[in-house]
């Protein structure tokens, strides 16, 4: 369920970190519902955040897919197709393990910028199996 704009921008005035208050607004002024709901699990309150495991991606994707975490994607596990992956936030082990496999770490801001009817793409968070 995708939160009213009025309860996303309270919720985003009470954060501190500016780069994800400036990608949840980026992500409503798009219009486009998918981005909503990227704003609305951001804007979540920290203990509801979003923290996904390469071995969970490796299970639900297939070769060429492109996925969105709003969230931080960390690096347990291993990747062994190719895919894109658009995050908030990447730790360091996955970059460089996403590099080995040719895949694409993508900001939300970036993937914003350049698609924003959100065509093609999925929302993964750890609460899906």
């Amino acid at each position: 369920m995708v939160k009213s704009n009025t309860k996303i921008e309270k919720q985003s005035q009470r954060k501190n970190n500016e780069v994800l208050v400036e990608t949840i607004r980026a992500a409503k002024k798009t219009g486009s519902e998918f981005w909503m709901q990227v704003a609305s699990i951001l804007s979540s309150p920290r203990r509801q955040k979003v923290a996904v495991n390469l071995n969970d991606i490796e299970k639900s994707t297939k070769e060429g897919d492109s996925i969105v975490v709003p969230g931080k994607v960390l690096s347990q596990g291993e990747l062994s197709k190719k895919v894109a992956i658009v995050a908030f936030a990447f730790s360091d082990k996955t970059k460089e393990k996403l590099l080995k496999t040719k895949s694409q770490a993508i900001t939300i801001m970036e993937e914003i910028k350049k698609n924003p009817g959100a065509k093609g793409v999925r929302i993964l968070t750890n609460k899906q199996k």
